[in-house]
């Protein structure tokens, strides 16, 4: 399975491609996009859209992993983010993507074991469990591996429920 996270913003969107079959998982392509704010909010969501259908179209992923929107005490920022969480969904939809959402809480979980994880925390285990040299910076782009790994564990746990269930 050939997973796209993403850790969805405004000014910067961190993406990560891993793919994983059974116990045998590895990043492909992990990076982040990048938006001046000298663009106007229109011209954001048009080079946010595009470099997401160029990732789509060039790594294949068949799952969109994306962190559900938290309230920020910046409306205007959480507006925006749920905008471009938007764009992302629709982007994924037209590429005929399934599509799950993760809270911060169970990404977390899913990583270290602990929802209340610190940042760091998370990060360190995204360098240890993918075996990198270094955490990837920035934030954004260790926080989408962290939410793509989330999908996999999901979606690992689910098959064998499943299959618990068929018995």
């Amino acid at each position: 399975m050939r997973i796209l996270g993403i850790d969805p913003g405004y000014a910067i969107i961190g993406y990560a491609i891993i793919e994983g079959n059974g116990n045998q998982l590895r990043p492909i392509y992990y990076n982040h996009i990048s938006t001046s704010a000298k663009l106007t909010f229109f011209e954001r969501m048009k080079q946010i859209n595009t470099e997401i259908k160029e990732i789509i179209i060039t790594h294949a992923p068949e799952v969109l992993s994306i962190e559900k929107i938290f309230f920020s005490k910046n409306k205007t920022t959480a507006i925006n983010v749920a905008q471009v969480r938007g764009a992302i969904i629709q982007e994924a939809i037209n590429s005929n993507l399934e599509i799950f959402e993760y809270t911060p809480n169970e990404i977390k979980i899913a990583v270290t074991g602990y929802g209340q994880a610190p940042k760091m925390q998370v990060q360190q285990m995204i360098k240890s469990l993918f075996n990198l040299k270094e955490i990837p910076k920035p934030d954004d782009t260790a926080d989408a591996l962290a939410i793509a790994l989330c999908h996999f564990h999901s979606a690992k746990f689910s098959s064998i429920k499943r299959r618990m269930q068929d018995v």
